[in-house]
Parts: structure tokens; sequence; C-alpha cells
């Protein structure tokens, strides 16, 4: 792995009801013009090698894809690849979460100190409701030198979650509940309070929770030692100004150093089976959605999804030109990624591109998500 990929991992991690479209017909169209714009994206130097769009309108689902699943490779990227879903983890961590408070097992004012009291005091306030929504004042310990040397140290093998958290240090950034602030760390605790609360092991639930309920076969989060990705794989790359690609697919094992947060292993077709069934209300009821469907306003979701962006509870909603769509986003090392379904979960959209997204490319990345999403609800 070249030194300019390790220096980008640290930064990887620091990272209703569906409206009538309004946008003129020759935009929305058959998907040409979505079409159009992704060979542009693929086109860009700093664009990724490849990228997969999914579109499903409740009775049929359409792929759109361009560029090339690997490099030196002709085969075009599929839904059916394995990638890094980044942050879209934090979105399955929620879901888990919010499941088990359905279940009774968990409450959203359950605070910190109910469930990990060996966690630093100035943590033991907060709350369940308060970690889903950023709102905790927890630090990233993404942000942490020490956490990014540490990385560098051991890409392939990852300390357990209590040590990464520990580099977020003792304190919190502001009061909890104050204001809203993306952490890495939310959904650290969260999944820690998930394993006190169940005596399993935060993978195993999450399967039993998630991942078997909505038949999301191809999905799985790995072992803090594996940075292996099944076949067939859209391969992630760090991409040079020069336009100059370095394979970093399997170069971290993430399921250790991003895990709850961001290191997740799925498909764009598991994706959008997921935000299907975590809109439409197969994880959990109406009492807890409605929860999580308090929205707040600055809350961009990292990076900024389409339009604009309010913060929920493992949750973001995008208001679009074209509607509104509720979901999340995701980048690390490889790739970049956004998912999102209408209220009622019956329209979804996914985009997967193999590569961490520039400030410069994510905003190309929202005009084009906001075609996708203008499909996927016409």
């Amino acid at each position: 792995m070249g030194h300019r990929a390790v220096l980008a991992v640290a930064a990887a991690l620091c990272v209703l009801s569906t409206t009538a479209c309004t946008t003129p017909s020759d935009e929305l169209g058959d998907g040409t013009r979505l079409d159009a714009v992704l060979d542009e994206l693929v086109e860009r130097a700093d664009g990724p090698l490849g990228v997969v769009v999914t579109i499903d309108d409740g009775s049929t689902t359409r792929v759109h894809t361009a560029g090339r699943a690997a490099s030196g490779s002709s085969d075009e990227p599929g839904a059916g690849h394995h990638m890094r879903i980044a942050s879209l983890s934090k979105a399955l961590t929620g879901a888990t979460a919010l499941s088990l408070v359905d279940s009774g097992d968990l409450s959203l004012d359950d605070t910190v100190g109910d469930w990990l009291p060996d966690l630093p005091d100035a943590w033991h306030p907060v709350t369940l409701r308060q970690l889903l929504g950023h709102t905790s004042g927890v630090p990233d310990f993404g942000a942490s030198p020490e956490f990014g040397e540490a990385v560098g140290e051991s890409l392939t093998a990852a300390p357990p979650p209590e040590e990464i958290l520990a580099m977020a240090g003792t304190g919190t950034d502001f009061a909890p509940g104050e204001r809203y602030e993306y952490s890495n760390s939310n959904p650290f605790v969260t999944a820690l309070i998930i394993e006190a609360a169940t005596g399993q092991q935060f993978a195993d639930v999450l399967a039993e929770r998630v991942l078997d309920p909505l038949e999301m076969d191809d999905t799985h989060l790995p072992a803090r030692d594996d940075p292996e990705l099944p076949d067939p794989t859209l391969r992630g790359y760090d991409v040079a100004l020069d336009g100059s690609v370095e394979d970093v697919t399997e170069a971290v094992s993430f399921g250790g150093w991003a895990w709850a947060s961001g290191g997740v292993v799925s498909t764009p077709e598991d994706l959008g089976r997921f935000v299907r069934g975590y809109l439409g209300g197969e994880l959990f009821g109406d009492v807890v959605a409605r929860a999580q469907r308090r929205f707040v306003d600055p809350g961009d979701s990292s990076p900024p999804g389409p339009g604009d962006n309010s913060a929920g509870l493992a949750l973001f909603r995008y208001r679009t030109r074209c509607g509104t769509v509720y979901g999340h986003t995701g980048s690390i090392l490889g790739y970049t990624q956004f998912m999102a379904a209408s209220a009622d979960g019956t329209r979804s959209v996914t985009f997967s591109i193999s590569t961490q997204a520039s400030d410069d490319l994510v905003e190309e990345l929202r005009k084009a998500q906001v075609l996708a999403v203008c499909e996927a609800l016409r």
C-alpha cells in the first residue's frame, strides 16, 4: 500500500411521503441522461474506475453502470459485486439498535452509563437517542492523530473496539444534546451497548436483527483481521491527480478499524433491499419510526448527500427538486456510497463508485445522485 493511500485511511473515517417530481421530462426520461453523467464521472481524472447505480420503482429494478469493475478487466460493475459500504454501515448499526428498542430490549433514553459504566464518566449521561442522532458530544476517534498512526502501523489487524474508542479521549466536545456533530465514535458506542444488552457479539446481532430478516445474503461484517472481499468484487482505488490508480480494496481490515461505523461489506442489490426494508417498516414499528424521523437542521451526512440534508436517528433526509428520500451516505478508502428510499420504502436508489471522492468530485456526485433520485421517484 502506497504512502498516499496510508495517509488517506484516517481521512476515510473522518468523514415521509414521496412528492411528485416536477423536473422537466427531458431530465428524467428513461435514464439516458443519468447514463451520460455516469460516463462523465469515470472519464474525469479524479473519477472512479467504476460506477453502479440501482433504481427500484416498486415494480422493477434497473441497473445503470459505467466503467470497469477492476483495472485491467473488461467486466462491468454489477449489482451483485461486493464492496465496502463505508458509513452506510452506520444505518445498519442504527437499524439493529432500533429493532432492539422496538422489542423493548433497549430504550432511546438508555444512557451510556446504564450499559457501559467502564467508558469515560463524561460519556455516561449520553443517551442512545443522542448517539444515533450524532448529538452526543462524544469526540470522533477518527479525528485523532493517534488513530491515523495506529492504522498505519497495523493495517490488517485492528485492536478491539474499546481500544479504538480510547483514542477519542475521555471528555466530550459539547454537552450531550447541545448540537449536531457527526462522529464515528457514536456507532461504536451504540454497538457496544447492543452487545451489553444482548450478551452477543455485534456481528451476530446485526445478522439476526437485520441481515437475515431482509435476506441480505451477500452482506457481512468482517473480522478485525480480515481485509478480504468475496468475489465478484467492485475493486476500490486510490486515484491520484494525474489519473494513476492504486488498488486499495484489501489494504486495510476495515471490519476492525471501522467496525460498526464503516466496516460492513455488501452489494448494491443488498443495499437496495436494506434501505427499502429500513424505510418500509420491516425492522421496527411506527412508534420507533416516528422517533427516528425527527430531523435536525443543519445535519449533513458525510459526505453530503443530494439536495438539502437533515439528520434523524441513523437516517438522513434528502430534499431534492424531484422529491424527498431518506437514507445515508458514506466515504472510505476506495469507495463512496449513497443509498436512499421513499418514506414508505417502495422506491429506492443506490449509488456506488470505486474511489473515495475528493471534495470536487463529491459535488459532481451530488448532481448525479439527484438524477438517480429523480428516476426513482418519477
